[in-house]
């Protein structure tokens, strides 16, 4: 990603907003996130529909400012990459608690002991739902895993 103001100005938090009828949280397209390439996709980093929030695969990377974080380090991304699910689920009107299931992708499998740590504290307790695979790649080399999430709004929650 850009370290350059201009980019963190591309990259500024935006407004949720409604398509479609579901509420998208921190909308973006690709063309600012991957400039290197020629892309051009409307996205967002979380989708609430009805009670449940979607949050698009999370990795070492500061939300905020597009920089990776902890690159050469898996348990650091991972502990990125929840944080920032965390703070996507905050934004959407749910917690960690709420969380049912979780995608983790490595790639190579001995991530996975530091990275299954990293998401177990940060998961105590709940006992959501978790597939985990070991993949040849992620969208940047320097990502070494990505984790993605559902989670429910209670419905004493819901606005």
């Amino acid at each position: 990603m850009t370290s350059t103001s201009e980019g963190r100005r591309a990259n500024a938090v935006k407004a949720p907003v409604v398509a479609g009828g579901h509420t998208r949280i921190r909308p973006f397209n690709t063309r600012d996130t991957y400039p290197e390439q020629n892309l051009d996709n409307d996205l967002c980093q979380a989708v609430v529909a009805g009670g449940t929030v979607y949050v698009r695969g999370q990795i070492g990377q500061d939300l905020d400012t597009s920089e990776s974080v902890g690159i050469g380090d898996a348990e650091a991304q991972a502990e990125q990459a929840m944080a920032n699910i965390k703070m996507l689920l905050e934004e959407a009107g749910s917690r960690m608690e709420h969380l049912v299931k979780l995608t983790i992708y490595l790639i190579d499998p001995r991530y996975r002991e530091a990275v299954y740590r990293t998401v177990g504290r940060w998961t105590k307790g709940v006992h959501p739902i978790s597939t985990g695979l070991v993949v040849s790649a992620l969208a940047r080399p320097e990502w070494l895993c990505e984790i993605d999430a559902v989670a429910v709004i209670p419905g004493e929650e819901r606005a």
